[in-house]
């Protein structure tokens, strides 16, 4: 696996891991206040193809900035990663949450540089509500920071099931760990996200899978009505899993998405996951 920074004309780098191979592109993306490292074990799963990780702007190793956060500037990250690591190439996309809303975005934006798009709990709906924006940026800056050590971290955030990717990607600070990111940097970022996008998503040409956990973050009236606005894309709903399939559910979400990939029917190819 290498490592680059891809520099953005307003100052920030992304960072992208490259776990190399010779088949089909495909590029995974994060949720919010996440990184690329969470999705490292999906991305080994996925032999036989060519796999980049991206860490969007404002977490993991890339800048951690308080500037542009509009879904146009990660948009614009992406397609700056797949101009440069695969020119003239297309590729599949798959994000998780925050990462599946910008996939999705960049599939509808550049549907000549992607050639399928996966959303793991992802949607387009957005929320009118600004206290969900309001009510995470207040969670992340009440963490308690710098937690004196990793068990002083896991003592305070939990046992779900990303709390031990939130732990991977705490840094050593002066004074103990610290997270990668900025609680301000998140509440813009997914105000941002919240903005509802039915146009780009009715006008989306590529083909799309969006899978849902069963005990996601959407209801079936939410599911419904993704796939109501777009009938053409496939829905596939796991038996297990939150909102963080990807982790507490990986193996399922290994076996749809490499079936999805590949184009072979799955065993969960209903609505109602039978």
């Amino acid at each position: 696996m290498t490592s680059t920074m891809v520099l953005r004309p307003d100052g920030v780098s992304v960072a992208v891991s490259d776990l190399g191979g010779d088949g089909p592109l495909v590029v995974l993306l994060h949720g919010l206040a996440g990184s690329s490292r969470e999705l490292l074990p999906t991305a080994r799963a996925l032999q036989g193809n060519r796999v980049l990780l991206v860490d969007q702007r404002g977490h993991g190793e890339s800048t951690r900035c308080s500037g542009d956060l509009s879904r146009a500037a990660f948009v614009g990250d992406v397609i700056a990663v797949l101009e440069e690591f695969a020119p003239g190439l297309s590729a599949t996309l798959i994000g998780q949450s925050m990462g599946a809303h910008t996939a999705f975005l960049t599939a509808s934006a550049r549907p000549d540089l992607v050639d399928g798009l996966v959303m793991l709990e992802g949607h387009v709906a957005g929320s009118d509500d600004p206290e969900d924006a309001a009510g995470l940026g207040r969670y992340f800056a009440s963490w308690p920071v710098p937690f004196e050590d990793e068990a002083a971290a896991r003592d305070f955030l939990g046992d779900d099931a990303i709390v031990d990717a939130w732990l991977a990607d705490l840094q050593m600070a002066d004074g103990g760990l610290v997270p990668r990111f900025d609680a301000d940097v998140m509440r813009r970022t997914i105000e941002a996200v919240h903005e509802p996008r039915w146009v780009e998503w009715e006008r989306l040409r590529v083909p799309t899978l969006a899978v849902f956990a069963k005990n996601g973050r959407f209801s079936d009236a939410d599911k419904d009505d993704l796939i109501r606005r777009r009938p053409q894309t496939d829905r596939i709903d796991l038996h297990g899993g939150g909102h963080d399939a990807h982790l507490d559910a990986f193996e399922e979400w290994i076996d749809v998405l490499s079936r999805w990939l590949s184009r072979e029917p799955t065993s969960v190819a209903h609505a109602d996951g039978g």
